[in-house]
């Protein structure tokens, strides 16, 4: 993102709202913590269906915060969702503890996006992104020198680079699909991405969601898609 902000200049990147480019950045970091420690700790299925309940709870903050009118269809979908979000959970079982780390980085980055919004009538998206991107070295700058583990070999640096780079190519696709599509059509396929963490968590690690993740999934996919189309019909 370097050379967009460089062209961007610094008279583009100085913003007049500090206190909630702050209060974002820590949010965001909060929640990104929460998705690595979800992503680590439970099936990759279970973890990606659960951030996608980030929609839900974006509709609901929306509404408390944005005083937003929802209609009698988006309340239920956003309901669907949320008990899509308790077949996953499972609440007469055992439950994972990491469960709730997952549903709490998918809450606060509704936040987070609600803020952003907020934001939107003085602040671009790349300024945006540039006091997300370049705060977020400082605030992990700290704890990563403090608990730096050196990665173990060739493979582990490649990893770990490998990281950075399909993150930053994923990104890239993603926003230039935005530029050339329907954004109702180009919003939805962000669901397959369920399906390759099916595929990846059963090849890799051997990991077989069972029916009621299955169900639980889909229902919060549908409930979100549903929620993302009628937000691209206020538009």
């Amino acid at each position: 993102m370097v050379p967009f902000f460089i062209r961007m200049g610094a008279s583009n990147l100085k913003t007049s709202r500090p206190g909630i480019h702050f209060v974002r950045l820590i949010l965001a970091c909060i929640a990104q913590v929460g998705v690595y420690t979800s992503v680590v700790y439970l099936p990759l299925a279970d973890a990606t269906a659960l951030a996608f309940s980030r929609v839900l709870f974006t509709a609901v903050i929306a509404v408390i915060v944005l005083r937003e009118i929802v209609s009698g269809r988006r309340w239920t979908a956003t309901v669907a969702g949320f008990v899509g979000v308790v077949i996953m959970v499972r609440p007469g079982g055992q439950i994972d503890p990491i469960v709730f780390v997952a549903i709490g980085a998918a809450c606060t980055f509704a936040v987070a996006n609600v803020m952003i919004r907020m934001m939107s009538d003085t602040e671009p998206p790349n300024r945006i992104l540039f006091y997300y991107q370049a705060g977020g070295i400082i605030v992990f700058l700290p704890p990563t020198i403090w608990m730096w583990q050196t990665p173990d070999g060739l493979v582990s640096w490649l990893m770990a680079l490998a990281i950075g780079v399909l993150t930053a190519v994923g990104m890239i696709g993603f926003i230039r699909g935005f530029a050339v599509g329907e954004a109702s059509v180009i919003g939805p396929t962000e669901y397959i991405r369920l399906i390759f963490a099916a595929a990846f968590g059963f090849m890799i690690f051997g990991e077989t969601p069972d029916i009621w993740t299955i169900v639980g999934a889909l229902i919060i996919v549908g409930a979100s898609s549903f929620i993302a189309r009628m937000e691209t019909g206020k538009k």
